[in-house]
């Protein structure tokens, strides 16, 4: 970092800046949700989450924020650095100040999550540490309180637990599904996230358990042509085989829709079987998938 680039905790007067530099990060996506929601971010900082910048004269020239998912499991999110400071050495001053505050508070290690086209973020991201541990990518069936699968479904937590772990998603996702309370965060998945999330679905047939998945959050949103919509989210999915999936499908388009979701999306793991799967179930889904990588804190002093 260079002499003249200092790390703090953002603050409210911080915005009007940071939106100036961030508004524009990904212009193949239509903009950056980063002056939707720094504001709050700066609001709600506390023991388990803190936003920092780095400054130059008192100006903010990058962002990062950190969050606590578990007692043992940070989270770092919205690296932004002015494009005038790329290349400065901006991002390991910032991830270094994330990873010992995560560290201070009990952490062992902190994940991040790159969009796999991003090159500067995967560079950014390996050279301050970061490691990958999986890739996942987004089904999107269609909500419709009409769909009906053609298997029993049970929304017995404990079920749905019992369907994923040891699953082929569970192994090649290293147990990772979505968070229930941080939005784009993954995070170990047990039986009580489980039993805390909206819904959880486990599809069986006699007694194979076949499917499942479980529905994190269901938020409106604004299109870009000023639309206002519901999505249903929903944490991870496994399954055992293509027939399966059009099932499991089916459920999560019949459970969104009763949510009253005009949108759904569901992660799972990249691989080519899911993904294949998915194909030949003709479910829809996204073009890229997503990389997660993650920091060991053990021992870290800085």
């Amino acid at each position: 970092m260079t002499a003249d680039v200092a790390v703090r905790q953002a603050r409210p007067g911080d915005s009007e800046t940071v939106a100036a530099f961030t508004e524009n990060t990904f212009p193949e996506l239509g903009g950056d949700y980063i002056p939707d929601v720094f504001e709050e971010w700066v609001e709600t900082d506390g023991p388990d989450q803190r936003t920092l910048v780095a400054v130059v004269d008192g100006r903010p020239i990058g962002l990062l924020q950190a969050v606590l998912l578990s007692d043992r499991e940070a989270w770092a999110q919205g690296m932004r650095v002015a494009p005038e400071f790329r290349g400065a050495s901006v991002s390991p001053g910032l991830s270094h100040a994330a990873f010992e505050w995560a560290a201070d508070r009990g952490a062992t290690v902190c994940r991040n999550m790159v969009f796999s086209w991003n090159a500067a973020g995967l560079g950014q991201s390996r050279a301050v540490g970061f490691e990958p541990v999986t890739e996942f990518r987004w089904l999107e069936p269609e909500p419709d309180p009409d769909a009906d699968p053609g298997l029993a479904v049970s929304r017995d937590p404990a079920v749905a637990w019992g369907t994923f772990h040891g699953s082929d998603a569970d192994r090649h996702l290293r147990g990772l599904g979505l968070d229930l309370e941080e939005s784009w965060a993954l995070a170990e998945i047990d039986e009580h996230r489980l039993g805390a999330a909206e819904s959880a679905l486990a599809l069986h047939d006699g007694d194979r358990r076949r499917a499942m998945s479980y529905r994190t959050r269901t938020f409106e949103r604004e299109t870009d042509d000023g639309v206002a919509e519901t999505r249903a989210e929903y944490g991870v999915a496994a399954w055992d085989d293509h027939e399966a999936l059009s099932e499991l499908a089916a459920a999560v388009a019949a459970d969104a829709a009763a949510a009253g979701a005009d949108h759904a999306r569901v992660l799972v793991p990249e691989t080519p079987r899911h993904v294949s799967d998915a194909a030949y179930a003709r479910v829809p889904f996204a073009d890229d998938p997503d990389f997660v990588l993650e920091r060991d804190l053990t021992g870290y002093g800085g």
